[in-house]
């Protein structure tokens, strides 16, 4: 008995966590928007592989965000081809075609976590010509598991939960030009 009351003391905790960083974030971004619109667009790397892989990476954690599933498909289909001809990248084509794959958009949204793992560790070692990456992270993804994706905004727009918890989450890493 005591256990459900600790657990359920603990759900309400991390929902208004979320929730208060929410309304931070929101005054955050209502001041700073113009100047986290001019990022938007300008993160460029050094090798022409590595854009294509970003921009396919964005257009799914859009897809994903828009709650999307069809369009989550076809962008992870293209993905995972890209992915699997870029050295070091083969398993990481896997789980986007798991993506491509998956009968529902929370399938989708549970391997866009494995997927994210492993394009973040790829991203944080590749040469950014100009702008800023954006590391993210959602505590309540996956069950209270957690989970990051990639933003080329500070603007937190949840893949995990789409509009149910569009701006849940918060900025934990940023990538550089170095």
């Amino acid at each position: 008995m005591k256990i459900n009351k600790y657990f359920g003391v603990g759900a309400v905790l991390v929902l208004f966590a979320c929730n208060a960083e929410t309304k931070t974030s929101e005054k955050k971004d209502s001041v700073d928007t113009k100047t986290e619109k001019k990022v938007v667009n300008k993160v460029s790397f050094k090798d022409d592989k590595v854009q294509g892989l970003y921009t396919s990476y964005i257009s799914l954690k859009n897809a994903l965000v828009a709650t999307k599933m069809d369009e989550a498909k076809n962008i992870a289909t293209s993905f995972a081809e890209d992915l699997k001809n870029y050295s070091g990248c083969e398993n990481t084509a896997l789980i986007a075609h798991k993506i491509e794959n998956a009968k529902t958009v929370v399938e989708q949204r549970k391997e866009f976590t494995a997927l994210s793992t492993d394009v973040i560790a790829l991203f944080k070692n590749t040469e950014l010509s100009s702008g800023t990456i954006f590391v993210q992270h959602c505590p309540m993804a996956n069950k209270g598991d957690g989970g990051d994706w990639l933003s080329s905004e500070k603007k937190i727009e949840n893949p995990y939960y789409g509009s149910a918890m569009m701006d849940c989450g918060a900025v934990v890493e940023e990538i550089k030009t170095k």
